[in-house]
Formats: C-alpha cells, sequence, structure tokens
C-alpha cells in the first residue's frame, strides 16, 4: 500500500548507484561529519546508531555471514583468504621497497615517502571487505575475512620495511575476529533454520555500519594531504584492488568463485592505517618527522579507497557478467532477501 507521500523508489535508486547500498550511506556519513560533526554526538541512540555503531553492527554481519558457512565451504574460505591476504600485502610493500631500496628509505617520490606507501597500501578495510564480498561474492569470499583481517595494523609493514617493531603476529586481535563468524558457522551448521532466519543479516547490516563508518572520515583529510595523498588513494585502489583481481582469478579456479570481482575490495586503505606512521617513529625515530605528513597522506586514501573501491569491485562484476553472459552480481533488485 502506497504511504501518504506515494510510493518513493528510495531502495531501487540506491541500486541503480554502483555499490550504492555501501556507497551512498557512507558518503552521507563522511559529509555529516565534514560539515555538521556535532550533529551525530547529540548523544544516546542517535549517536550510538550513527556515529558510534559501525563496529557492533559489522561484528552483526560476521555472526550472519558465518552461519551461510558450511564445512563443506570452510576450507575454501580459508584459501580465498590467505590468496587474497598474500597479494594485498605483498602488492601493498612492492612499491614503497622499490622506492625505498632505489631511492632511500626517506626519499620522496612524487610527493610520497615509502613510509606513507606501505602504511596505505598494505591493509585493507575489513568491514568494506565484508560488506562487497556478502554483495558481489558468496559465504565463502565473506569466510575469507578471517585470514584477510590478520593484514590490520602494522605488523606486515614492519617486517617488510624495516625488520623491527611487533614481535608477533597479534593473535588475540586475530582471534576477536574470527569469534563471532566461527560461533555464526556453528550456528548454521546445527540448525539450517537459523541459518535461513540469519540470512537477511548479511544484507540488512550494510547501510547501517556504512554511515557511521563514513562519519569517522572527514573531506578535510582530503584537502589537508592535497595532490599526493589523492595519488596514494589511486595507488592503492589500482595496485592493490585491481592487482588482486587478477591474482584471485589466477588463483581460485572459476568453478568455486561465484564472482571473481570480489578480488578488488582488497583494495582499500583500513581506517587504523593512518596510526601506522606513529607506530614506525615510535619503533624507529628516524621516522619521526615523516610521520605527520604521513599520516594525512594516508588519511586521504582512507577516504579516496572508501569511496572508489565498490564502484570498482561493482565495474569489474558488470564486466565479469558481460563476459559470462549472466546476471551481474548485487545488481537492482526489489526485495533484499531475494538476493540471498
Amino acid at each position: 500500500m502506497a504511504s501518504f507521500w506515494g510510493n518513493v523508489p528510495i531502495l531501487k535508486t540506491v541500486y541503480k548507484v554502483p555499490g550504492g547500498l555501501m556507497v551512498i550511506p557512507l558518503v552521507l556519513g563522511c559529509l555529516f561529519n565534514t560539515f555538521a560533526p556535532k550533529a551525530l554526538e547529540i548523544g544516546s541512540f542517535t549517536t550510538f546508531l550513527f556515529k558510534q555503531g559501525a563496529m557492533p553492527l559489522i561484528a552483526v554481519l560476521l555472526f550472519c555471514s558465518g552461519a551461510q558457512i558450511t564445512l563443506r565451504t570452510a576450507g575454501l574460505a580459508l584459501w580465498k583468504g590467505v590468496v587474497l591476504n598474500t597479494s594485498k600485502v605483498l602488492l601493498g610493500v612492492a612499491l614503497a621497497l622499490i622506492i625505498g631500496k632505489i631511492y632511500g628509505q626517506h626519499a620522496t617520490w612524487l610527493g610520497l615517502t615509502p613510509l606513507a606507501l606501505i602504511s596505505a597500501m598494505s591493509n585493507s578495510n575489513g568491514g568494506l571487505y565484508a560488506a562487497l564480498a556478502s554483495r558481489y561474492g558468496d559465504d565463502s569470499d565473506v569466510g575469507a575475512l578471517a585470514i584477510v583481517s590478520s593484514n590490520d595494523g602494522p605488523f606486515f609493514e614492519m617486517a617488510f620495511m624495516a625488520g623491527t617493531g611487533l614481535a608477533n603476529i597479534p593473535w588475540l586481535t586475530l582471534l576477536a575476529v574470527v569469534i563471532p563468524i566461527i560461533i555464526g558457522m556453528i550456528l548454521g551448521n546445527l540448525d539450517d533454520d537459523c541459518r535461513q532466519f540469519l540470512k537477511p543479516g548479511v544484507m540488512i547490516s550494510i547501510p547501517f555500519f556504512a554511515f557511521p563508518l563514513g562519519a569517522g572520515l572527514s573531506l578535510k583529510q582530503l584537502i589537508s594531504a592535497g595532490p599526493p595523498g589523492v595519488l596514494l588513494g589511486l595507488l592503492t585502489l589500482a595496485v592493490t584492488g585491481i592487482g588482486s583481481y587478477f591474482v584471485f582469478k589466477l588463483l581460485v579456479p572459476k568453478k568455486y568463485r561465484k564472482n571473481a570481482a570480489v578480488g578488488a575490495a582488497v583494495g582499500t586503505t583500513a581506517g587504523n592505517a593512518a596510526a601506522t606512521p606513529a607506530a614506525f617513529a615510535a619503533a624507529d625515530p628516524s621516522f619521526a618527522s615523516y610521520a605527520p605528513v604521513a599520516t594525512a597522506q594516508v588519511g586521504a586514501s582512507i577516504v579516496f579507497t572508501a569511496i572508489l573501491t565498490p564502484l570498482l569491485v561493482d565495474f569489474l562484476s558488470k564486466l565479469e557478467a558481460k563476459k559470462s553472459g549472466i546476471a551481474v552480481a548485487g545488481g537492482p533488485i526489489t526485495d533484499v532477501g531475494a538476493e540471498l
């Protein structure tokens, strides 16, 4: 039944935008945080939902997604995670290591230091990956997050670039990411009704955590970083996003993947990457004078890749569909539950 306002096709319009279910709420959150940040901080449920709700809602997504992983697909999820994580880290550190080797670790290349390059390019936004994997891929793609999340934090960057810093992989942090997936997986395998009940939670949670993710970003980050910051975001997207897409196609057989475009979903810069330059400076004081500029540039890459990666994945998804002659994964739908 039409409402007083008539039937406004909001959801259909959102789906017409590439990656719209993720991009539109994220951009709106970013705009609010840039021009009216206090509006999201009035307290109570408004602040909980629109400013602070990203992490709990991502946890809901992981739990619901875990329930869709059967024992049959668990091994595949592990392999996909290894492929994507290895591709992201190796491609992400390669350019920084090359520049550092040729020009020196504190050299500037097109306004970017190896510190900025490695901080932005070698870790990925797990929340965005999970959202895109659930939208364009299958349950094993979402389950791959358990491995992909291991690139969160400065461990790999320090290990590759300086050989100093953290002595051990933060296993407790990794375990904390995996537990919701494991519990959901156990529940879904024990009871098919539970699996079906939790299915809609995968898609429904996406716009609700996309907005607060955007509310943690600001257009001011782009301005303060200048052209080098924009370049850093584009390099991250092109080298690790498009690069991982081709690696995913190469190493994951076609019969085991729903959509190779998911490989590009790691072409982001994680939000906590902004702290990596400071972590380097703490481990090696010679980086201290370079850390502030690198931090601003990494911040720009966070914003840029958060907006552009869903667009890239959507484009590649359509390209894959055109090649195979099948319907585009993640295309416009009238019922969210139907997509699952």
